[in-house]
């Protein structure tokens, strides 16, 4: 069983013929992750409407909102990736973000109604959010065998999506249960945040991981970059900050859809439920196909189900299918895209810097999403919702036919290059066996 595995050292290398396993290390970071996003998403679910409709923000207002704050974890995620990997403190830099995130729950529980104290209370739970991802991504990059990165990220992936799918639910019996009282979904929120930090120290080994990293020479400031010397890197980079500038956020969605249905208040929680339904479903199969066929196509196929759901919202039809076909499409791109693409851009990074290398990309791809963001918000306020639509469609064709021709052809499955100087994706040697 997979979960007798849970906070042991990471298994062995299986022999032939044996089903590979997921290694504890994966296994006890989805646990945190499960209930961390109970915590996070109950807050998630009801943000849009009680900024929209309950404190009266223009979608302009909202698009700058939610675009600076995931904007403002850039410098973070870099500081986040770098502080983790000097001596292997993945797993103390983690907590760290994840103790950030669950004490913001109380930010907003005393924000009241003021926008700005709400804003601050928000840019924390992202600064959280920014400083741990990237230790916790590097963390199950360190505990996996290249060729089952898109396994091991399918399987986190779809534990984390657990919680996704439980959190509007409990915000939604709350709100029905409290009467419309954000404030419990606040409290509820913070105390599941701070079960997610204790399950992290119980759960999570510091293990081989932080040795082996803790091992090669410590990585200085300048080196955050260093990176970029390998042009196979540079092209997933270049791609994911093309297709990020015309990804519109969740948020959009759900409030297109509330408005195309004229959903009561009480029912809009549930609209994140059908995405994370298809997130969790796909996210195994969609990693074990990335580590068959390479990790390319899968993910350049998901910005194709996103470009499908946006084109969707336009279409005339019935309702309640349009609601099913978007939010399935909606799930299906993030299955084929979020595990998949730390799977892609792993094995281009020595170990020595694997937490630092995912920061970038992370940060690239936040820092276009706020482009996005305050586009889509700015074209919705002066041209209205059609228009900003046509627009995302429009951009998202061509940047997935960019995006086509940028990424590298060659698989990216090989084994961790050293931890000294260019990648050594640039100069395979005979003994790699990239996948088909």
């Amino acid at each position: 069983m997979y979960l007798a595995t849970i906070g042991r050292p990471d298994a062995p290398p299986p022999r032939p013929g044996e089903r590979r396993r997921v290694s504890g290390t994966v296994l006890a970071l989805g646990t945190v992750s499960l209930v961390t996003d109970v915590s996070s998403e109950m807050v998630t679910a009801v943000l849009p409407l009680y900024l929209v409709v309950g404190l009266g923000l223009s979608p302009l207002q909202f698009g700058l909102l939610d675009g600076l704050l995931n904007g403002a974890t850039a410098l973070v995620r870099l500081l986040g990736g770098h502080a983790a990997d000097r001596g292997g403190r993945h797993k103390r830099v983690a907590g760290v973000g994840y103790a950030l995130s669950a004490c913001s729950r109380l930010g907003l529980l005393l924000a009241g109604g003021a926008t700005g104290w709400i804003a601050a209370a928000l840019a924390g739970d992202r600064l959280g959010k920014g400083i741990r991802t990237a230790p916790r991504d590097a963390l199950i990059t360190l505990s996996s065998p290249p060729d089952g990165l898109g396994r091991a990220f399918g399987v986190h992936r779809a534990m984390d999506t657990t919680g996704a799918l439980l959190g509007p639910l409990a915000a939604f019996a709350l709100l029905w249960a409290t009467a419309d009282a954000y404030d419990a979904v606040f409290v509820v929120s913070f105390c599941t945040g701070v079960a997610g930090v204790l399950l992290l120290v119980v759960l999570v080994p510091d293990g081989p991981a932080a040795d082996r990293t803790s091992r090669s020479p410590r990585p200085r400031a300048a080196d955050l970059l260093a990176p970029l010397r390998s042009p196979r890197y540079r092209r997933v980079l270049g791609a994911t900050a093309l297709l990020g500038a015309v990804t519109v956020g969740d948020a959009f969605v759900y409030l297109l859809l509330q408005r195309r249905l004229d959903l009561a208040v009480t029912w809009f929680p549930f609209l994140p439920l059908g995405a994370a339904a298809a997130y969790l479903l796909l996210a195994v199969p969609a990693g074990r196909l990335a580590d068959r066929i390479g990790r390319r196509r899968p993910f350049l196929y998901g910005h194709g189900a996103l470009l499908l759901g946006y084109a969707l919202l336009l279409a005339p039809g019935p309702d309640l299918l349009v609601l099913g076909l978007v939010l399935g499409l909606l799930g299906v791109f993030y299955a084929a895209t979020d595990g998949v693409l730390m799977a892609l851009s792993g094995p281009l990074l020595p170990a020595g810097r694997r937490a630092s290398g995912l920061a970038l990309v992370q940060t690239v791809q936040a820092l276009a999403r706020l482009f996005a963001a305050a586009g889509f918000g700015a074209a919705w306020t002066v041209w209205g919702p059609s228009t900003a639509l046509v627009l995302a469609v429009t951009g998202l064709v061509a940047a997935v036919a960019g995006a086509w021709r940028l990424l590298p052809e060659a698989p990216l499955s090989e084994g961790p290059p050293s931890s000294e100087g260019p990648p050594s994706s640039e100069r395979p040697s005979s003994s790699e066996r990239p996948l088909p």
